[in-house]
């Protein structure tokens, strides 16, 4: 079978690594002569597991002592309101600051549940010359007090990322989903970070959340204990059974993320990925990106063809070459890279040829 490179925006390819491990252990994991999906998460055996994961995603992303590392239920959906029931309280307000899709999305689970009385909105993409831009605002010049104030470090749907550093006032919550372990953070300058695993993480039903101890002291909203962030912290994100496959998966993740040099490392790679990919699209007539260059997305490169006609055409021959799931998504249409972790360049490369050879292709028709 012919290599395939998979460039879905999530759930996303997983190491090679990984994957082959996760095939020779699914009957007979740890010598137990069982799966890790049919052990007790109470066992000693996948507490270890738990245990050490946590050691080192605090290691990758050199996460503080006085933040907990919670392995949740859900994606990064279920974050929205989870983030909303655990801190803005009865009388809590909230800014939310949108820049795509996934923010605005975040804003509309909010202020389903505190109302809009209670969630502030501002807009901080602009259009330049025809490109979508991020304009960070001066938040320190708002005259209000917020609870927290929420952003999405990249939209994987817009292409839109986010590299600038957010300076607030107020405790900052991140949707880093699809940017966890792709660059280095400074984690000490949030209140709370959020992940779906189906990006760098791991698969799809799991979520990361890092959140500092203050957070936890403030005023919630009732909900269901499984999603209390105070609960899971207290319980070792154990309160219930939690998605134990994921869980692995994840911490495998994480072995080979600290095998491949951490996430410096990484970091260097994913610029290279994306500075090849950028470099075909502005080199080439034949495609174009709608994003101002500080803001296109190292993770989800988006672009169009000039003649969108030849749409599907370059779908069904880019798939006969092995490269698979770059159709862009549905409200934007066009073309979609995503480049996370797990991405080789050398995918990076086979699609560059690709997109080389098509475009000289039907330039010459």
């Amino acid at each position: 079978m012919s290599r395939i490179y998979n460039f879905c925006a999530g759930p996303a390819m997983l190491p090679a690594a990984v994957m082959q491990k996760a095939q020779q252990e699914l009957l007979d994991w740890n010598g137990l002569g069982v799966s890790v999906m049919e052990i007790s998460h109470r066992s000693k055996e996948f507490i270890a597991l738990a245990e050490q994961a946590e050691v080192n995603l605090r290691q990758l992303m050199n996460i503080p002592n006085h933040y907990h590392v919670l392995f949740m239920h859900g994606g990064g959906r279920s974050q929205f309101s989870n983030v909303v029931n655990n801190f803005l309280g009865e009388h809590g307000r909230a800014l939310y600051l949108v820049s795509g899709q996934w923010s605005k999305s975040a804003v509309e689970e909010a202020q389903k549940l505190a109302g809009e009385a209670q969630i502030d909105v501002l807009n901080i993409v602009t259009k330049l010359d025809g490109l979508n831009q991020v304009t960070l605002p001066d938040l320190h010049s708002i005259k209000k007090d917020y609870r927290y104030v929420h952003y999405c470090s990249n939209e994987t749907v817009d292409g839109i990322e986010i590299f600038d550093e957010l300076d607030s006032p107020w405790p900052i919550v991140a949707d880093l989903s699809s940017t966890i372990m792709s660059r280095e953070i400074d984690v000490s300058r949030y209140g709370l970070i959020y992940a779906g695993a189906q990006k760098n993480i791991g698969p799809s039903g799991l979520s990361i959340v890092i959140v500092r101890d203050d957070m936890l002291k403030l005023a919630s909203l009732p909900q269901s204990s499984v999603m209390d962030y105070r609960i899971a912290a207290e319980n070792g994100s154990m309160f219930n059974t939690p998605p134990t496959f994921a869980w692995y998966l994840a911490a495998e993740v994480f072995r080979w993320l600290k095998a491949q040099g951490g996430v410096e490392a990484m970091a260097k790679i994913n610029q290279q990925k994306a500075q090849l990919l950028y470099a075909c699209i502005d080199d080439n007539s034949f495609y174009c990106n709608g994003v101002a260059k500080q803001n296109r997305s190292q993770m989800n490169v988006t672009f169009q063809l000039a003649d969108d006609s030849l749409d599907s055409t370059f779908l069904a021959e880019a798939e006969r070459a092995g490269l698979v799931a770059l159709k862009g998504h549905r409200i934007v249409g066009g073309m979609r890279a995503s480049l996370y972790n797990a991405m080789p360049i050398e995918g990076v490369q086979a699609l560059v040829d690709f997109m080389n050879a098509f475009a000289a292709k039907h330039k010459a028709n």
